[in-house]
């Protein structure tokens, strides 16, 4: 069995096309639920997501 976590779970969602966007979901989890993301991890979902350019 694989682990992939929530934010693993995000990015299936989002490939399968059930949720348009990973970034207000995971936005809520830090801001409202208290979940903690490292800022790295963050934009590395984003990008794989591809919610924001490779290169800024």
């Amino acid at each position: 069995m694989n682990v992939i976590g929530i934010l693993g779970i995000l990015l299936i969602a989002k490939r399968r096309r059930l949720i348009p966007n990973i970034q207000p979901l995971m936005d809520d989890l830090i801001f409202t639920a208290g979940f903690r993301v490292n800022q790295i991890l963050y934009l590395d979902i984003l990008k794989t997501a591809q919610e924001i350019d490779e290169n800024p």
